[in-house]
């Protein structure tokens, strides 16, 4: 674990404080102050200190927001000029909906990033294995995929994260580069622990919440029509909700979208290497 933690610590980046988290601390100073200038306003410094807390949980709430720090909605410039865009892919591995992933990929010759939940890679190494030897990428997505992420202290997120980052980098031999909270919420804390870390944060330009849609048709159209130039599109091989025939939902709607973005003349690249 230590030599681990050392390798991320040379590949780390030093924090800055977004302008929100910025406003916040000067704006606690000033309440400080005033409060031991003028204790009798005490009720107003409370309601100003309690909406400036929940103005930030809100913008945690967000999950394509940046108030809270750097976050991937689109591809940088360059890749969105190649008229690049990447397929991402959560929550897995699934040991069936997984491999017929990546068999659909393959006929299409596409490569796909995967964040993967540690808890389901360990149970699944060799698949993990077999979707890097295909030439895709595996990105962490915590350790547990908590449901209350965005609601750990600075300890438990580091927890989640450092865990994802050696459970995967100890099944693949390749270390995550980029993060993606659960369900896309998160906190003041998340970036300092992704800085220290050497992570980027990645949320998504379109999804049709595959999760819980059954509708293929209207889970095919949303992401369709989201295809452009730069654009991260979001599917699930893990948790994913199927159809009335019993069919998951990503493999109803895959063959579809990769049709689709071939006649826009868009080619699929993985986070890493729109990064490069």
């Amino acid at each position: 674990m230590m030599a681990n933690l050392q390798g991320n610590s040379a590949q780390s980046k030093n924090w800055q404080p977004s302008l929100l988290i910025k406003i916040s601390v000067i704006l606690h100073a000033i309440l400080l102050v005033v409060l031991l200038l003028a204790p009798k306003y005490w009720p107003w410094l409370l309601a100003i200190f309690i909406t400036n807390h929940l103005i930030i949980t809100a913008v945690g709430l967000l999950p394509r927001c940046d108030w809270l720090g750097p976050n991937w909605t689109k591809l940088p410039q360059a890749a969105t000029r190649r008229n690049e865009i990447a397929l991402t892919i959560d929550d897995g591995p699934d040991p069936l909906t997984t491999r017929a992933v990546l068999e659909i990929l393959d006929c299409y010759r596409v490569k796909a990033t995967f964040f993967q939940i540690g808890d389901h890679a360990l149970q699944q190494p060799e698949l993990c294995r077999e979707i890097i030897a295909r030439g895709h990428a595996i990105e962490n997505h915590s350790q547990r995929h908590k449901l209350y992420f965005s609601l750990l202290g600075l300890g438990g997120i580091m927890r989640e994260i450092t865990d994802g980052q050696e459970t995967l980098s100890g099944i693949t031999g390749i270390r995550p580069q980029f993060f993606r909270a659960p369900a896309g919420l998160r906190n003041p804390f998340l970036e300092p622990v992704l800085s220290r870390l050497g992570l980027r944060l990645v949320s998504w330009s379109v999804r049709a919440f595959d999760t819980k849609n059954r509708n293929a048709e209207k889970v095919k159209n949303k992401l369709i029509a989201g295809l452009k130039p730069g654009a991260i599109i979001l599917l699930h091989d893990g948790n994913a909700a199927r159809t009335k025939a019993d069919v998951p939902i990503i493999l109803a709607v895959l063959p579809a979208i990769l049709e689709a973005a071939r006649e826009k003349n868009l080619h699929f690249v993985t986070l890493a290497e729109a990064a490069a």
